[in-house]
């Protein structure tokens, strides 16, 4: 999708906006990527975050695609607005082991008053990846 941000200081918003997510911190996670329409987030696979086999629990997967799949839309808004999430749909793929958890959301389609939005999310280790889960949902832009 090429697409073109409203206003300059988008990259920054989404970065002040990060730091503010408690959540964000208590998994670890980390912004890797901001690109209009798009946006990148990781997470270590930590032992405070596994479920009881040993694998990335899947709150981690839904808390960092979701969180990528709105702030790929963010990137998209006017700079007095912000984002919530009306729905979002999860489905898991694969057991997520490896070293960390990486999301990549993305707008599907952008308009006035909603604004559809998708999210990946891979386990890596070194080289390897393995998709373990995908996201699809609605966002909403409200007044900041």
């Amino acid at each position: 999708m090429l697409v073109k941000p409203r206003f300059d200081g988008y990259r920054d918003k989404i970065r002040d906006s990060f730091a503010r997510q408690t959540l964000m911190g208590t998994f670890g996670a980390r912004l890797d990527g901001i690109e209009p329409g798009q946006v990148t987030i990781s997470a270590p696979i930590i032992d405070s975050t596994k479920q009881q086999h040993g694998f990335a629990h899947a709150a981690v997967s839904f808390g960092i695609g979701d969180s990528a799949a709105g702030y790929s839309a963010l990137t998209l808004l006017d700079e007095t607005d912000e984002v919530l999430t009306v729905e979002m749909k999860i489905n898991l793929l694969a057991p997520a082991r490896g070293d960390r958890l990486r999301a990549v959301g993305r707008v599907i389609k952008s308009g006035r008053r909603l604004i559809v939005v998708a999210a990946d999310v891979w386990a890596d280790t070194g080289s390897d990846s393995t998709h373990v889960a995908v996201l699809q949902g609605t966002m909403i832009p409200v007044p900041a």
